[in-house]
């Protein structure tokens, strides 16, 4: 019996061996993620850029005002004859200006387009933040994909330690029994060849698993060798229904979302077209200061200050039939779409059920792996008990412990299968959480 306990002392002090490292749970590494992450760094300063265009200075609803202002002078040898027959001359005569002032113009209709220009740029701010929600569910999938993958392998690796503490215990007693010739060298070797088996398997797992832990922490945007321990088990929430999923998807996922806005955008494209047909009224205003010296001349000084204003008004009659022209091709924009977005809610739908029959099946599998677990769980203490007291043979016990762990991997790999088909679907539904 002490012997049987110090061989799965290893497993159940394991925990406690990695105190060392820091225990990252889900909730911080999404954290960390959504802070650090370059990709959601990217997309959300694109839409900032989105949102700071949504305005109607933007859009040309607002006036410009600019300020004017220059100076001139010149030196010139000068000769002027008067009416009079009277000669004046002046050799470096200097001449100056100046003028400065304040003009406005303000383009009071244009056929509706800026309010057109603005009911696009605030779509466009809704496509900014679309395309960030996309960022951020794809960088949460990827973040948890990534955990709990570390988590299925780290189940793995207590699988195999089992494995290789077993195979030790076997070569020990193969070596005691050889000392008092109750085995042969035979069965000596065979239990050293599946002890070195064991040991290669183990050491493959474990660069794995340190491979991995580097792809998570170059997700979460951090330094690749920053050392952290993941939890020992994964969560999987099995009450998810198709008709809820579907009704979220259709009101929250990022693609369909995108794709509706881009019809919407490409319809005010063809009312901004059309509005070119209409014309432009435009006002404008100045005042302006004005100073200038002579020396020579009926005026040698002049000075002056005051307002003009006006209105102005253009419109197209014939541009070479190019209005007919554009606005066909902003007809066929919104047809391509509309395609587009019948094809995106197409791939939605299909996506959908394909990944919830995923997710049933998975489901089914976890039950079916956990049961099978347990028997080869089950077996494998009555073989190791029958071992130890020599009344199996060498192969019967190996056979026990390859079952035993065959259906511990294949339990832990099920359940991260199922853990991925959940978060496909919320991802899908645009509504992936960690509740």
């Amino acid at each position: 019996m002490k012997k049987l306990l110090y061989i799965f002392l290893p497993i159940y002090i394991l925990p406690f061996i990695a105190f060392a490292q820091e225990i990252l749970s889900l909730e911080d590494a999404v954290a960390i993620a959504l802070k650090q992450n370059y990709d959601i760094r990217l997309v959300s300063n694109d839409a900032a850029v989105a949102k700071n265009n949504a305005n109607i200075a933007n859009a040309g609803m607002l006036p410009s005002v600019t300020g004017d202002a220059s100076a001139s002078a010149a030196t010139q040898n000068t000769t002027q004859t008067l009416l009079s027959g009277e000669t004046r001359s002046l050799k470096g005569a200097r001449n100056t200006s100046m003028a400065y002032g304040a003009n406005l113009d303000w383009t009071v209709f244009d056929g509706f387009q800026m309010f057109t220009r603005y009911d696009q740029l605030k779509e466009l701010q809704k496509l900014g933040d679309a395309n960030l929600k996309q960022a951020i569910l794809s960088t949460v999938f990827n973040v948890v994909s990534e955990y709990f993958n570390l988590v299925q392998q780290k189940q793995q690796l207590t699988a195999l330690r089992t494995a290789l503490d077993l195979s030790k215990y076997r070569l020990e007693m193969a070596e005691n029994r050889y000392e008092i010739g109750r085995a042969s060298k035979l069965e000596v070797l065979a239990s050293k060849v599946d002890l070195n088996t064991d040991t290669t398997n183990l050491m493959r797992q474990n660069v794995l698993f340190s491979n991995t832990k580097i792809r998570l922490n170059e997700v979460l945007a951090r330094d690749v060798n920053t050392l952290f321990d993941v939890t020992d088990s994964i969560g999987i929430e099995e009450n998810l229904k198709y008709d809820n999923l579907l009704n979220l998807a259709l009101q929250h996922n990022p693609a369909l979302q995108a794709a509706l806005i881009n019809r919407r955008i490409a319809q005010l494209e063809l009312k901004e077209v059309k509005g070119q047909r209409y014309p432009t009224i435009g006002v404008n205003s100045a005042y302006t200061r004005t100073r200038t010296t002579a020396e020579l001349g009926f005026a040698t000084k002049n000075q002056g200050n005051g307002f003009s204003y006006g209105v102005s008004a253009s419109m197209n009659i014939f541009n070479g039939f190019l209005q007919k022209r554009n606005e066909k091709n902003a007809e066929l924009a919104i047809e391509n779409a509309s395609i587009n977005l019948e094809k995106t809610n197409q791939a939605l739908l299909s996506q959908l059920a394909s990944a919830y029959q995923t997710y049933l099946v998975n489901l089914e599998l976890v039950d079916r792996e956990e049961g099978n677990q347990t028997i080869a769980k089950q077996n494998m203490d009555i073989t190791l008990e029958k071992y130890r007291l020599g009344s199996i043979t060498p192969l019967e016990f190996r056979e026990a412990q390859r079952n035993y762990v065959d259906a511990s991997v294949r339990f832990s790999n099920a359940q991260y299968e199922a853990k991925m088909a959940e978060i496909g679907l919320k991802q899908i539904a645009g509504s992936l959480t960690l509740d």
